[in-house]
C-alpha cells in the first residue's frame, strides 16, 4: 500500500494495545501539509486546525470508536460564489472488529462492523473520512439569500400554440 492510495491523511495506530479495562483516547492532529492535501482532494479552497478525538471501548472482537472530528474549512459560496470560513463539526460512532466471531455470517443479515486490519485503525483516515462527510454540499455564506432574477416576460414552451387560431374544420 502506497501513501497515495492510503490518502494524505493517516495515522495507522495498534489497537490491541489500547483496549484494555478502562476507555483510551487517540487523538488526530494534521499538520499544515496534510490539511493543504485534503482541501486539493476535498476540492475546497483550505482547511485548518483539523482534529479528531476518539474513545475506544470494549474488545477486538466488537471495538466502539466514538468521538469528534472539528475544523475550520474555507468554502465557496453556492449563492454568492464567494469563500467563506466555517467550523465543522462531525461526530464519529463506528464499530470494529477483528473479524473472528463474522467468518462464515452472511454480511446482509448481519451488522459487519469494520476491518480492524493488522491489528490497526488507521485514525488519519477515519478523521479525513468524517471530515468528508461534514461538509456542506451547498455551502452558503450566512445570510445569503438566492434570489431568483427574471428578466422580461418567460415564455412557454406552449406560448407559440396559444397564439395560433384554433380551426374546427
Amino acid at each position: 500500500m502506497t501513501k497515495a492510495s492510503i490518502g494524505p491523511l493517516s495515522r495507522p495506530t495498534r489497537v490491541d494495545r489500547l483496549v484494555g479495562a478502562r476507555p483510551a483516547t487517540v487523538t488526530v492532529e494534521a499538520t499544515p501539509e496534510e490539511c493543504v492535501a485534503l482541501a486539493e482532494d476535498f476540492k475546497i479552497p483550505a482547511i485548518r486546525d483539523l482534529k479528531g478525538t476518539f474513545q475506544l471501548t470494549g474488545t477486538l472482537a466488537r471495538l466502539s470508536v466514538v468521538g469528534m472530528v472539528e475544523a475550520v474549512v474555507t468554502q465557496i459560496c453556492t449563492v454568492t460564489l464567494e469563500p467563506f470560513d466555517a467550523p465543522l463539526t462531525s461526530e464519529v460512532e463506528v464499530d470494529y472488529s477483528d473479524g473472528a466471531e463474522f467468518l462464515g455470517a452472511d454480511p446482509e443479515s448481519v451488522d459487519v462492523p469494520d476491518p480492524i486490519v493488522n491489528g490497526r485503525i488507521d485514525f488519519g483516515a477515519l478523521t479525513a473520512e468524517y471530515l468528508a462527510l461534514g461538509l456542506d454540499p451547498f455551502p452558503r455564506i450566512p445570510g445569503a439569500v438566492f434570489e431568483t432574477v427574471t428578466v422580461g416576460e418567460d415564455e412557454s414552451p406552449f406560448a407559440v400554440l396559444k397564439a395560433r387560431p384554433v380551426n374546427d374544420d
